[in-house]
């Protein structure tokens, strides 16, 4: 494939590839906590976190972008204490763009992985619970080895969802080739000068191949939850 992709490409491909996984791994723990809060507890405030959760889905995604910007940028109240006190900064870097698309995958995360939590009979959570078991034990020996289906499933749309995001992460981060310039962002680039449809052509074939591949995984890992859930 390096053979076959300019530098400029593969740079975009890489990079993508990195802002994905880092966005899916480091939102995983989070995505579960809510999905498992917003599956099995009753509390005030709950269709408020919930709306919160889906948010990005409404939003357009520039606006996603610009409040981002807003409250991580080095001027926002959030990104100056962290650039402060851990030298850690988001806007116009790699940084950014895994933080934007994180942002923009967590509604699909947590709601594969809260459907699959809703699947498990909270009878056998029960019973574990009466035998004196902690609930975060029950949670670890119980739950999850029934909804781990649903977890990866979760995880995979997410990280489809973010080698696909264009209008947060270009608001939020820019557009900067070998720096911040993802998937969507190059076929966008080269879509603007002349001659470069063939190279936005190879990188559309690119991300529909493993947007593919993840709808796949997607639905036959949903199914094997289907399996697990009905033969327990």
């Amino acid at each position: 494939m390096a053979d076959w992709l300019t530098p400029d490409q593969w740079s975009a491909v890489v990079l993508s590839l990195k802002v994905s996984f880092w966005a899916t791994a480091l939102s995983l723990p989070l995505g579960v906590a809510v999905a498992y809060l917003l599956a099995r507890h009753e509390f005030w405030g709950k269709q408020v976190l919930n709306g919160l959760v889906h948010l990005p889905l409404i939003l357009p995604p520039v606006v996603t972008g610009y409040l981002l910007l807003l409250t991580f940028g080095r001027r926002g109240a959030v990104g100056e204490f962290l650039e402060q006190s851990f030298g850690l900064v988001f806007a116009f870097r790699w940084t950014g763009a895994a933080l934007a698309a994180a942002v923009m995958a967590f509604p699909l995360m947590v709601r594969a992985i809260r459907l699959a939590i809703e699947a498990v009979d909270p009878k056998l959570e029960q019973a574990a619970s009466t035998l004196g078991a902690s609930r975060l034990w029950v949670f670890a020996t119980i739950t999850l080895p029934l909804i781990l289906p649903g977890v990866i499933a979760g995880a995979i749309l997410a990280f489809a969802k973010a080698m696909g995001e264009f209008g947060a992460t270009i608001t939020f981060v820019s557009n900067i080739p070998g720096q911040t310039q993802t998937l969507p962002s190059a076929i966008y680039s080269f879509l603007q000068v002349p001659g470069g449809d063939s190279k936005a052509m190879q990188l559309v074939l690119i991300a529909v191949a493993i947007a593919l591949a993840a709808l796949f995984l997607s639905e036959w890992l949903g199914r094997a939850v289907a399996r697990r859930i009905s033969g327990s």
